[in-house]
């Protein structure tokens, strides 16, 4: 009589045992990675991995038993028959499926359990099977006992196994719930084999259908070779879903602290994840949030509740620093499937940013970026209020505009930061002079109002002493230049009902202010009115001469004072608007050049001459007035450039007349421009010399081909010997420099012969010809008389 326990040591091959139990960590290895995979996959594609799991964990426990079965050597002939064997294979992959899948798609522990005791059974199962299949030359006989302890061995150890898989991640982990199932394997096993007892019996006989242990053994080494296999790509998933997931990991990771907003994952009250964004915000380590609750840095109860009934809206909140300061923010919930599970995700905006620009949007909504000044609009508003308060009270209100003088020059000379320096000075000084009743604000550019109530125009007019006297005295910086300013004053109701008209009175008082010396002030009367639109209604009919066909050119001639030839003309502009008649250039040319007119009537001007002077046969200069606009103007080079190719003129016909004055206020770019004219070909005269600066060093700096001297030195040379003086200074300085001198202004005989004596080079004037239109100079331009010697005597 054999027994399994008897004859284990005599009886076995220890390295098929040894190659048995290799088997069964495999195949519990395999089947627990399986599981853990099935666990995290998609509801559509557990099934898959359950059936894969269920075919290697039980054709592991199949090949487990057929291997030791196959280890032991009782001495007598034995076999297996093959449908019993074929169904232990069925039974232990179907109850090994069916409890796998309850733990896996019920979930949770009981689950676990339930499964765990099913695959359990299920070794059982396939154990007793097997056995049965197991044909033997003697008799089989079963200890009950011994079969009950191996049952429960196989269910508790099976559903230990199963619990202790729930929740395990990463293939460490893994390593408990896979011990677990090799006892539960080997032990159920072992047990059983422990509970039969073989008695050879030579009357016996084994069937001649019973496959033999060499059969067998090519079944089992198949069996083993397809767990090698699944065991090989359960490892191999389990490896690149690893990898997998740490990279999916890792870029979410990436990707949340790329956040600029604060990100929390939080399942319930807890913090499971936060981004680098949330732990700047706080204040606090990064990896010290997991595990804090939400509720420690958004205190408020109103807040988590808007937040828990409107998911994915954003709900304003304070958020609780780790200092325990707080901040306003925006927070947004959304719910998020989070390493298989659901979790909420929680959006943490900063708003202090936004708060301060929404403070800064409704600071600048009413006051002036620079300054700090009330706007427009505020002053309006203002003026209302205090418009009604006049009313109630039977009061007057002043309305003072300040207007700097010559800002533009500041802003030429010493750069816009000098002049944005004296706006912030000029409201710093002039608000030192006011009360808390008054008001001062900054309407545009270099434009400010002052609001004052007060009695009377005394008041008004002491308040605007006080301004002008602080202002002399102030200066943008220590080296900044000179403050000046002019102020109109218009009084409610006296001037005014009504706001927009009192601010226009106030404007025209302030531009009388200017056009009688600047720096001082003025209050409204009546007739300035009448000016004022009466200068606007030039402007604006200036506008449209050219197009209207209101313009048009005269041409005065210039001649050698020697021999009297015609050597070239000047155009002069002239105006006649039809309703009006002639208008003096010295009218509207400082209305034009004031409102960059200028620009669109020189550009007339200069094409108009130019193309006149091409049709000329007679090659004699044409000369132009430029003036300072246009001087510095970017486009002034280009333009000529296309005038001269346009009209076919030679470029040494053409000569460019500049005053000193059109120098100074940028002395650098009027070089530019003069030495980009002079490479044209063209020819520079200074025009007016003796009435601006006069300066020796513009003449030496600048390259001018000619100076031309006022006509007002010219008038008086021949009773005047201070101003003969002058004149006889300037021919020498010509003649020094080597520049030519053309005389203006040159009216009778004897101022001719004075020139002539002096030997100056050129004159222009009454009695050598007046402006005329070109036609009554068709004998010069076109004929071949070189003297006008006949159009003295009817000058």
């Amino acid at each position: 009589m054999l027994t399994v326990v008897g004859c284990l040591v005599e009886a076995h091959d220890f390295q098929l045992v040894a190659l048995a139990a290799g088997i069964c960590t495999l195949s519990a290895l395999t089947t627990v990675c399986l599981v853990s995979h099935a666990r995290r996959a998609r509801a559509w594609t557990q099934a898959g991995w359950l059936a894969v799991a269920a075919a290697a964990g039980g054709s592991g426990i199949w090949a487990t038993h057929f291997i030791a079965m196959l280890a032991f050597a009782p001495g007598v002939p034995s076999g297996y028959e093959v449908a019993l064997t074929g169904l232990s294979l069925i039974i232990a992959i179907a109850l090994v499926g069916s409890g796998l899948s309850l733990a896996v798609l019920v979930g949770g522990r009981g689950a676990a359990w339930a499964g765990g005791a099913i695959l359990g059974f299920g070794i059982a199962a396939m154990h007793y099977t097997g056995m049965a299949a197991y044909e033997v030359a003697g008799h089989k006989a079963w200890d009950p006992a011994t079969v009950a302890v191996s049952l429960a061995l196989g269910g508790l150890l099976g559903g230990a196994a199963l619990a202790a898989q729930v929740g395990a991640r990463g293939l460490s982990r893994q390593m408990p719930a896979a011990f677990l199932l090799l006892l539960a394997i080997c032990s159920h096993h072992f047990t059983a084999m422990g509970a039969v007892t073989i008695t050879p019996d030579p009357t016996f006989t084994v069937s001649e259908a019973a496959v033999p242990n060499a059969w067998l053994a090519v079944a089992v080494a198949l069996a083993s070779f397809a767990i090698l296999l699944l065991a090989g790509a359960a490892m191999a998933l389990a490896v690149r879903d690893r990898r997998h997931a740490k990279l999916e990991s890792d870029r979410l990771r990436s990707l949340a602290n790329a956040a600029v907003e604060g990100l929390i994952v939080c399942t319930g009250d807890t913090v499971v994840s936060a981004n680098r964004s949330f732990a700047k915000l706080i204040g606090m380590p990064q990896n010290a949030l997991a595990g804090t609750t939400l509720s420690a840095y958004l205190p408020g109860d109103a807040a988590r509740l808007a937040l828990a009934s409107q998911l994915e809206r954003p709900v304003e909140a304070e958020l609780r620093l780790a200092d325990g300061g707080m901040v306003p923010v925006e927070v947004i919930m959304q719910p998020v499937e989070y390493e298989g599970r659901p979790h909420y995700a929680v959006a943490v905006r900063d708003l202090r940013a936004r708060r301060q620009a929404e403070s800064q949007i409704q600071f600048l909504a009413h006051h002036d970026a620079l300054t700090g000044l009330a706007n427009r609009a505020s002053f309006g508003k203002r003026l209302d209020q205090e418009m009604r308060a006049a009313d109630a009270g039977e009061r007057k209100l002043a309305v003072l505009c300040l207007d700097l003088d010559r800002f533009k020059e500041v802003n030429d000379l010493f750069g816009h930061a000098a002049g944005d320096a004296m706006l912030e000075s000029v409201a710093r000084i002039v608000t030192g002079e006011l009360d808390d009743t008054q008001m001062m604000a900054r309407l545009g550019g270099d434009e400010f109002a002052v609001l004052m109530p007060c009695g009377g125009p005394s008041e008004a007019g002491r308040l605007a002493e006080r301004i002008l006297e602080a202002l002399r005295s102030g200066r943008a910086d220590t080296g900044g230049p000179q403050i000046a300013t002019s102020i109109g004053v218009a009084l409610y109701p006296d001037d005014a009902l009504e706001q927009a008209a009192l601010l226009s009175y106030a404007d025209t008082a302030l531009y009388r202010a200017k056009s009688e010396g600047r720096g001082t002030y003025r209050f409204f009367e009546a007739r300035m009115g009448i000016e004022v639109r009466e200068r606007r209604v030039l402007e604006h009919d200036l506008r449209h001469a050219v197009a209207r066909g209101e313009m048009h050119l005269v041409y005065q001639p210039q001649t050698d004072v020697g021999t009297g030839a015609v050597i070239g003309f000047e155009a002069l502009l002239r105006w006649k608007p039809p309703e009006r008649g002639y208008i003096s250039p010295a009218v509207f040319i400082p209305i034009a050049e004031e409102s960059d007119v200028i620009l669109q009537i020189g550009e007339w001007v200069l094409r108009e001459a130019c193309r006149e002077a091409a049709t000329w046969p007679q090659p004699l200069t044409i000369a132009v007035n430029v003036s300072a606009v246009q001087i510095h103007s970017t486009h002034f080079v280009g333009l000529v450039h296309e005038v001269l190719l346009r009209t076919g003129l030679a470029p040494h016909r053409l000569e460019v007349e500049v005053t000193e004055t059109a120098l100074i206020s940028d002395p650098n770019r009027a070089l530019l421009t003069l030495r980009q004219l002079k490479a044209l070909g063209l020819r520079i005269a200074m025009d007016d010399f003796g009435t601006g600066y006069s300066s020796l060093s513009n003449l030496r700096s600048f390259p001018f081909d000619k100076i031309k001297i006022d006509g007002s030195f010219v008038r008086s040379v021949d009773s005047n010997e201070q101003t003969a003086a002058i004149v006889r200074s300037v021919l020498g300085l010509g003649r020094g420099l080597g520049l030519p001198v053309l005389a203006e202004g040159v009216e009778t005989e004897a101022e001719l012969g004075f020139l002539v004596a002096e030997q100056c080079q050129a004159a222009q004037g009454y009695l050598v010809g007046r402006p005329s239109p070109i036609t009554q100079f068709t004998q010069h331009t076109h004929g071949t008389i070189p003297f006008i010697a006949k159009d003295r005597k009817h000058a």
